[in-house]
């Protein structure tokens, strides 16, 4: 079953297109690091799952075919945002109290100790919290839930290193307690390189890469050499970026033969989720999209896994 299923989804704002012709299927079970850069259309997908928004063209459906926005999609998704509406005035016992109110499933006692654990004060207002205490309530709230599926739209802009951590940390507790579908958005590759199984990446209003991490992992890799010359002749590869650094070139490609070896002259490294998504953001022509075959940028050379 799928946790988010887009057909020729499309999404505009007046005359600018956010998102366009967007294929995408991410199955459940998966934590999803949903990457791009600003502008990319990362908000509005998540917005348009979690119901917030409608397409303008195309089709998405959650949870195993739910329409976002339906009874059975609320129920089951949580969702936080970066600028989580959180009423600064209340406590967080009253946020609490509201978020019980407000969803048809509600595990108060469950919330209640999330936050005591974390040493979250329950009785203080919410804008005399610290940033990371503000960001583990809304975190709170959505858990408290109990969704299938947790949608987070760059929750850890606004905070330190420190209460990052601390976040990720509780984050994952949760995932692994409760066997949570997660999408996390943000511009911190590093962390989700600790958490994520599964890559999405947006540029330009389309999907330019997805698929399990190992997956793409393995058939990706860092080649350095000659910078007056190429493997490609050499080996059935496709060049995703290529780097020049004085007399040598780096090379982000995908090869057909996982674990082929390099070619003469050549040096090959393992890529790593980091290398990855900025080879892709580069040059956001190249465009690999699940498939039997993967396909470049138009034109270019087809790699099949």
């Amino acid at each position: 079953m799928n946790a988010i299923e887009c057909r020729g989804l499309a999404k505009r704002y007046r005359r600018s297109w956010a998102l366009r012709d967007c294929g995408l299927a991410i199955p459940e079970g998966h934590v999803v690091a949903l990457v791009g850069p600003n502008g990319a259309g990362k908000t509005t997908l998540l917005n348009l799952a979690a119901g917030l928004l409608r397409p303008t063209a195309g089709d998405i459906t959650v949870l195993g075919g739910q329409r976002p926005g339906s009874g059975a999609a609320r129920v089951g998704i949580g969702f936080v945002s970066q600028d989580a509406p959180l009423y600064g005035h209340l406590p967080a016992r009253v946020m609490l109290a509201m978020a019980g109110n407000l969803n048809i499933t509600w595990d108060h006692d469950r919330a209640l100790a999330r936050l005591a654990d974390l040493r979250v004060p329950l009785d203080r207002k919410v804008h005399a919290l610290s940033g990371g205490q503000r960001a583990q309530l809304a975190l709170t709230l959505a858990l408290g839930k109990r969704p299938r599926l947790l949608i987070l739209d760059e929750p850890l802009a606004s905070l330190d290193p420190l209460a990052r951590h601390e976040f990720m940390a509780s984050l994952m507790a949760e995932v692994a307690e409760q066997g949570l579908s997660v999408v996390f958005s943000s511009h911190v590759v590093a962390e989700l390189e600790r958490i994520a199984d599964y890559l999405v990446i947006l540029n330009n209003g389309q999907l330019q890469l997805a698929g399990g991490v190992e997956d793409l992992l393995a058939v990706h890799r860092i080649l350095t050499g000659p910078g007056n010359g190429s493997p490609i002749d050499a080996e059935p590869v496709a060049v995703i970026h290529a780097r020049q650094a004085g007399a040598q070139a780096h090379l982000l490609v995908r090869n057909s033969a996982p674990g082929a070896p390099a070619p003469e002259g050549w040096r090959s490294d393992p890529a790593s989720l980091e290398d990855l998504v900025l080879g892709y953001l580069r040059d956001p022509g190249v465009r690999m999209l699940p498939g039997p075959a993967m396909a470049a940028s138009a034109g270019g050379p087809e790699v099949t896994p």
